[in-house]
């Protein structure tokens, strides 16, 4: 069920995320047009209409499940998990959650995926279709090889016009959730350091494919 249902605008200026709006209307355009152009390379002018009033359910909260033959849990090794994007977790700091987003079928492990960290799950009608969606902050690949000591990929938070980038995607797209873990370099952590900043914190982070078997060879 949906935490509130809200017109788009309301639900921009609650969330403070002015560019819902560009970045839903650039979604549709690769959802309706997957053969032509990437929505995020062309003119807005050139992406379909998309009223302001239009309703959105907003979730804090969605289901991944994933075959993982290798860790056999339930039926035949199915997995499920909670992927969770609430603005007060337990009535305390926000939870939003990273999550592995598949962005190239025919690439292997880490370099047909890329990390976002989900801002928000709603879902809206267009054109008599309903759209499960999640907004993500952006993370991108540091290189095209894991790190050599530890073995880990590692990622970066991606900026655009000094903002972190971001971008609407299907639910559908997303692989499972994933641990990112800090690189800590050479500076001391504060002590009263609160793990609700960890996502955002650190310049550069570990892709943890080690915390199941399932992630490891999913991003190895």
């Amino acid at each position: 069920m949906p935490v509130q249902t809200r017109r788009l605008d309301r639900v921009m200026a609650e969330r403070q995320i002015p560019g819902l709006h560009d970045l839903m209307r650039r979604f549709l355009h690769d959802q309706l047009y997957p053969e032509r152009e990437p929505g995020e390379d062309i003119p807005i002018e050139d992406c379909p209409e998309l009223a302001l009033d239009k309703s959105v359910s907003v979730f804090h909260a969605a289901t991944a499940t994933f075959y993982a033959p290798s860790e056999l849990a339930g039926p035949g090794g199915m997995h499920r998990e909670f992927v969770r994007c609430s603005p007060s977790w337990y009535g305390g700091r926000p939870r939003y959650d990273t999550v592995l987003v598949k962005t190239d079928e025919d690439a292997p492990g880490m370099l047909g995926m890329t990390v976002g960290r989900v801002r928000m799950f709603f879902s809206f009608t267009f054109r008599y279709v309903r759209y499960q969606c999640a907004l993500v902050e952006w993370f991108e690949l540091i290189g095209e090889l894991p790190d050599p000591v530890t073995g880990m990929w590692m990622v970066k938070p991606e900026v655009s016009g000094g903002r972190r980038a971001m971008g609407v995607v299907h639910i559908d797209s997303i692989v499972r959730a994933c641990h990112l873990i800090g690189y800590y370099g050479r500076t001391r952590i504060p002590t009263d350091f609160h793990y609700a900043d960890s996502l955002h914190a650190f310049r550069r982070y570990y892709v943890n494919s080690f915390i199941d078997y399932h992630a490891h060879e999913t991003i190895t």
